[in-house]
C-alpha cells in the first residue's frame, strides 16, 4: 500500500520519476513471511482536495481491507491541476480515477481523457443521483462522466456582536438594508477599527460570491449573467447588487483594500471581529472550527434579496466529483472504487464529519449535521436549488476585451457608467457564446419555460 499524501508542485514535477510510476499497473507486493509474490491491481488516484485528504485516505484503507488484491495510490495534487492533467495524458502517464471540477467535463470529454459511466453503472445507483444530473456538468451528450457529492449553500455570515452593538436585531432582509446595516456597524466600530462588509474581491469569484446567492434568490431567469430562458447573457441581473455594492463602497462602510482581499484573509479578520458580514458557503463553519478559530459570536443566514421577496431559489454549487481515466486499463477495478466511494455509507460519513454538505438524495434525507459550530444555518431549505450548468465562454481565447468580474470590480471601487457597461458586458460575452456553441463546445440552448420557482423544495422541504 503506497500513500503520496504530499503536494505535487506543479506541472514541472510530474516530468520526474515520481509520475512514472503512476500509470496503471500490476505491481508486485509481499505475501506472508515467505515474501511470496502476489500480484495486487494498482489504482492511481489524483484529487485537488487537501481538507478531505484523512478522510480519503482512511476509506481508501478500509477499501483495500475489504479488497486485499486492490492497491490505490493517492497523490493530493497543489497547483496547476489542470495543465499536470494534460501533460499526465500526452505523455501517457495519466491516473486511473481523477478528481474533476465542473468547469473541466465538457473540455475534458473532448480531448478523450474521461470514460463514460454508462457501461458500468446500475439502474439502482442510477436513480440515486437522477434528480441532481446535470449536462455540461455531469454529462456531456447524454452520457454520463461524473456524479455530484456535496453543494455549496450560500449563505450570509455575520458577527452577532457587532450587529446587537449597532442596533440591529436580525440579518437584512433586502439589498437596502443592508447597505444600512453596513453603514450602522462602521459607525459603531470605529472604536475597535470595524467595517460594516467586506469582499474577496481579489478573487474571480470574489463579486459573484455576493450576486450569485442574492439574485438567485430574487430572480426566477437565471444565474452567472445568463438568462435560461433566452439563451443568452444578461448582466443586468446582477445591476442592483452592483449598486449596493457600489452605495457600500461610497458611505465608508467597505473593509478598506477589499479590492485586493482573498478569502483567507478576509476570515482572518472576520475572526478577529474586524467584519460585520460577508458572503461565502457552507466550508465556513469548518474553517472556524480549525484554521481560523475565533471567540467572537457569528451566525449566518439566507442572503437578503433585491426587495425582500424571496422569487427564486439561492443557487447551490454542485455537479462534479470522481470520474474515470479513458487511458486507464484497470477501468473495471476503478470502477468498483469509484462505486463505494459514491456509496451511502461514505457519503454519509463524508457529511457527518464535516467536511461537505450532500446533495445526494438519499444520503441527505438520512445524514446527521456534523458536530460544528454553525453548521445548521448552511443546510439544504426549501430555498435552495441546483441550477442547470451555464456555457462556458471565456475558454480557447474566445471573449475578448476585460472579464465580468473586472468589470464589476471596477465600478464597485471606481464607479462609472454602470448601463453601458453592462450593454458592452451582453455583447461581448454573447459573441464568445456564439463562438463556442460553433466549436461544439456547448449546447445549452434557450429554455423560454424556466423559473427558478420551480427549483424551491428540490432540496429540502423546509
Amino acid at each position: 500500500m503506497k500513500r503520496n499524501k504530499w503536494m505535487l508542485a506543479g506541472a514541472s514535477l510530474l516530468l520526474a520519476g515520481s509520475l512514472a510510476a503512476c500509470s496503471s499497473s500490476n505491481e508486485k507486493a509481499e505475501n506472508g513471511p515467505n515474501d511470496a509474490a502476489a500480484k495486487k491491481t494498482k489504482l492511481v488516484y489524483w484529487t485537488i482536495d487537501r481538507h478531505d485528504s484523512d478522510f480519503i485516505e482512511q476509506k481508501i484503507s478500509e477499501y483495500e481491507g475489504l479488497h486485499p488484491d486492490i492497491d490505490i495510490e493517492m497523490k493530493v495534487m497543489a497547483e496547476n491541476y489542470t495543465q499536470s492533467v494534460d501533460i499526465a495524458f500526452a505523455s501517457k502517464q495519466a491516473p486511473d480515477i481523477l478528481r474533476v471540477d465542473t468547469g473541466n467535463v465538457p473540455t475534458w470529454v473532448k480531448k478523450g481523457y474521461l470514460e463514460s459511466f454508462d457501461s458500468y453503472i446500475t439502474p439502482e445507483m442510477k436513480s440515486r443521483f437522477e434528480n441532481v444530473l446535470i449536462n455540461e456538468k455531469n454529462t456531456v451528450d447524454g452520457k454520463i462522466y461524473t456524479l455530484p457529492n456535496i453543494g455549496q449553500f450560500w449563505r450570509l455570515i455575520y458577527n452577532v456582536d457587532l450587529f446587537e452593538k449597532a442596533g440591529i436585531t436580525t440579518p437584512p432582509k433586502n439589498l437596502a438594508e443592508m447597505v444600512e446595516d453596513a453603514k450602522k456597524i462602521t459607525a459603531v466600530g470605529k472604536d475597535s477599527g470595524a467595517y460594516g462588509f467586506a469582499g474577496n474581491f481579489k478573487s474571480a469569484s470574489g463579486f459573484e460570491r455576493i450576486a450569485y446567492p442574492i439574485t438567485t434568490l430574487s430572480k426566477t431567469v437565471g444565474t452567472e449573467g445568463f438568462n435560461f430562458q433566452t439563451g443568452q447573457f444578461d448582466f443586468g441581473m446582477y445591476k442592483e447588487v452592483a449598486e449596493a455594492l457600489r452605495q457600500i463602497k461610497v458611505d465608508g462602510s467597505m473593509m478598506p483594500g477589499s479590492e485586493s482581499l482573498d478569502i483567507d484573509p478576509l476570515r482572518a479578520q472576520f475572526a478577529q471581529g474586524k467584519i460585520g458580514m460577508y458572503f461565502n458557503h457552507s466550508v465556513e463553519p469548518s474553517v472556524y472550527k480549525t484554521q481560523f478559530p475565533t471567540n467572537i459570536r457569528w451566525a449566518a443566514a439566507l442572503p437578503p434579496t433585491v426587495d425582500g421577496k424571496q422569487n427564486g431559489a439561492s443557487q447551490v454549487i454542485a455537479g462534479s466529483y470522481l470520474a474515470m481515466s479513458k487511458d486507464s486499463v484497470q477501468k473495471e477495478a476503478a470502477w468498483k472504487f469509484i462505486e463505494w466511494m459514491y456509496s451511502d455509507d461514505v457519503q454519509i460519513a463524508y457529511q457527518e464529519g464535516g467536511y461537505g454538505v450532500s446533495v445526494i438524495p438519499s444520503v441527505a434525507a438520512v445524514a446527521k449535521a456534523p458536530d460544528i459550530a454553525g453548521i445548521e444555518a448552511f443546510l439544504p431549505t426549501k430555498l435552495d436549488g441546483i441550477y442547470p450548468a451555464t456555457p462556458m465562454v471565456i475558454t480557447e481565447g474566445r471573449l475578448e476585451g476585460m472579464k465580468k468580474v473586472d468589470v464589476f470590480n471596477k465600478y464597485i471601487f471606481a464607479g462609472g457608467d454602470l448601463d453601458k457597461e453592462l450593454q458592452d458586458l451582453n455583447t461581448r460575452y454573447n459573441a464568445a457564446l456564439e463562438k463556442a456553441k460553433a466549436a461544439g463546445d456547448t449546447d445549452i440552448a434557450a429554455q423560454p419555460d424556466f423559473s427558478s420557482v420551480s427549483l424551491q423544495g428540490s432540496l429540502a422541504d423546509k
